[in-house]
């Protein structure tokens, strides 16, 4: 998305105000409001040294620029971004990543070096690397440049400062050799590089056809998992990925006295397992005892099912595990523990001796572990993994501990816009997004049933990638008759089976699944192109605000085990607690597809109500 776009000529024109029209169309068509620190920042870079660099005749006439690019609509933004024709006149672009940096000492993690930023110093991604990051997201997310086959270069340039002896240190000689860092006194060379890549300015046009054409969604991660164990991931991690990588990397190799916990936070689709598969891989190659560890089924049998002609099953069962079984382990038989879906660890794993708490049993196994968690994915009156009793019990332990957050997210087609839409409208996390006005992301809303059904079997046909899921509010009664229909809609004539047993936990991969109706543990922690989702009574509109009934579910469903008894003693905190699992549900449900989700409301005020929501 577009903030500040100009040629050359404009850029000079505007000029010594440029951050100020920045700031004020990152606000206008970005929607974001920034820090007066950042507005600064932009001050000191645009308004100082890149002023020079553009006003150079060197720098190619009416070539465009384009500051603060948002990436299609995650929370990635390019600094700096040039567009024209290469010396051969091939269109061309090229991404500037700037840094105020001045003071930088080496790092222990690849690919990243230690500053100072808000007072202490960090470990921070290379700002070469930063820049790298941004032209592959580009290159593999964005029709136009992949059709037209856009060359993409990236650089970085400190302006602030006066050594490079980190910078191009040997260890990064590979990465500048490709994506140079420049830095004060260097402007001379950071020009010729730009006339290297940008030898002629084409307008602006090229930049908003990029901008305006369609989103291509990640590689499913079920599909990548083989080649990322092999080391040939096609996922680019990216700003806080990178770092939280890198990080338990280096705590898998560290030796260390005391046990360490990392816990990893993101919400759905910002690649909390990718980021763990990835790491899974690279410490399988230093020959580390090192498991992904998952209370969901679901991910297990399709990570074991996609990899089954190319590792032993055996290997597989014991690299991909539940996480029950670890009260009986020995203390620090493992050298790391990588418990995606951490959130729904429970308080007790009733298969082990004296109902052993699974975030304590884990940790003690282990002498590193990480978790990966989203509080508001906790879908199950059992789920216990939250991150504030993560943190407690890795006190138990006087763990060292580390804590990152994942932000930008590359589901739903990048579109941050889309899950905060959600969040807000199912007052899962309140924001300021009212109204979904995203095209990249196909959301629709159905009357009929039957005719949402026939449309994710469509969708489906391309690829295998489409699927229908719905809330728990209609009785598993096929599960012991495989005649029989559990979904009734009768006004509609609709009829489906909830997921049969036939396909184990492989449901979002069988072809002939699509016929049938997936629930929340079908699908939690892995992803669709499409999907449809059926809310039922348990969510519907109330004066004017959604309102949850947890009685409406059905009497087979184990999610909601346990809260008639708690109503008994704890009314209003059962209550509560009811209504955060059904919102998380629905939420979950409605952040699997990363082309679009449909909805059918079972509920027809409710389905009026997300239209209203809708621009």
């Amino acid at each position: 998305m577009l903030a500040y776009l100009a040629t050359k000529e404009q850029f000079l024109t505007d000029a010594p105000n440029v951050a100020q029209k920045v700031h004020d169309l990152v606000l206008q068509n970005l929607g974001i409001e920034v820090s007066d620190r950042e507005k600064q920042a932009w001050r000191n870079s645009i308004d100082g040294p890149m002023f020079f660099i553009v006003r150079d005749p060197r720098f190619p006439d009416n070539s465009a620029i384009a500051i603060e690019y948002r990436i299609n609509r995650t929370k990635n933004r390019i600094d700096f971004l040039i567009a024209g024709t290469d010396s051969s006149g091939k269109e061309a672009l090229l991404v500037i990543e700037l840094k105020q940096w001045s003071n930088i000492d080496e790092s222990k993690l690849d690919d990243c070096v230690k500053t100072w930023l808000g007072g202490r110093k960090t470990d921070e991604e290379h700002p070469s690397s930063q820049a790298r990051g941004y032209m592959k997201r580009l290159q593999n997310m964005n029709s136009y440049i992949q059709q037209r086959s856009v060359g993409i270069s990236a650089c970085s340039y400190l302006h602030n400062c006066e050594t490079d002896a980190v910078l191009r240190s040997e260890k990064f000689s590979d990465l500048c050799d490709k994506h140079p860092v420049f830095i004060a006194g260097e402007s001379d060379n950071l020009l010729n590089f730009v006339h290297s890549r940008i030898s002629q300015g084409v307008g602006v046009e090229l930049l908003r056809r990029i901008d305006e054409s369609p989103s291509l969604p990640a590689t499913p991660l079920a599909n990548a998992v083989g080649g990322m164990l092999k080391g040939q991931s096609e996922f680019v991690l990216m700003d806080e990925q990178k770092i939280a990588f890198e990080s338990i990397v280096a705590a898998g190799m560290h030796k260390n006295d005391k046990k360490q916990v990392l816990i990893i936070q993101g919400g759905p689709g910002t690649g909390k397992s990718v980021v763990a598969i990835n790491a899974l891989a690279r410490l399988m190659s230093k020959q580390k005892n090192v498991q992904y560890v998952t209370a969901n089924k679901a991910p297990r049998d399709v990570f074991k099912e996609k990899l089954k002609d190319s590792l032993d099953r055996d290997f597989l069962k014991l690299l991909f595990t539940t996480s029950a079984g670890f009260g009986t382990a020995e203390e620090n038989c493992y050298d790391m523990l990588l418990v995606d879906e951490a959130h729904r660890l429970k308080e007790r794993a009733f298969t082990e001796p004296s109902g052993t708490n699974q975030i304590r049993a884990i940790i003690r196994a282990s002498q590193t572990t990480v978790f990966f968690v989203d509080d508001s994915q906790q879908v199950t009156w059992q789920d216990a993994g939250s991150t504030e009793a993560i943190r407690a019990i890795a006190r138990e332990f006087d763990a060292e501990i580390q804590e990152f957050t994942l932000q930008a997210q590359f589901r739903c087609n990048g579109s941050d816009e889309y899950l905060d839409w959600l969040d807000n409208l199912l007052k899962v996390r309140e924001n300021e997004q009212r109204r979904l006005t995203s095209k990249e992301f196909d959301f629709q809303v159905f009357d009929d049933p039957r005719e949402l059904h026939e449309a994710i079997k469509q969708k489906n046909l391309e690829n295998n990638r489409s699927r229908m899921v719905a809330g728990y509010c209609w009785d598993w009664v096929s599960k012991r008759d495989s005649s029989i229909y559990d979904i009734r809609m009768p006004q509609y004539k609709y009829e489906a089976r909830w997921n049969l047993e036939d396909y184990g936990g492989t449901f979002v991969i069988d072809p002939e699944s699509v016929a049938e109706v997936g629930c929340i543990h079908t699908c939690q922690g892995l992803e669709l192109d499409y999907v449809g989702v059926i809310v039922g009574p348990d969510l519907t509109l109330n004066s004017g605000e959604l309102v949850t009934n947890p009685e409406a579910r059905a009497s087979t469903d184990k999610s909601l085990h346990g809260y008639k008894t708690a109503l008994k003693s704890q009314p209003s905190a059962a209550r509560a607690r009811a209504d955060r699992i059904v919102r998380n549900t629905y939420r979950t449900l409605m952040t699997r597809g990363m082309k679009g989700c449909y909805v059918h409301f079972t509920d027809a005020a409710t389905a009026e109500h997300f239209r209203k929501h809708l621009v």
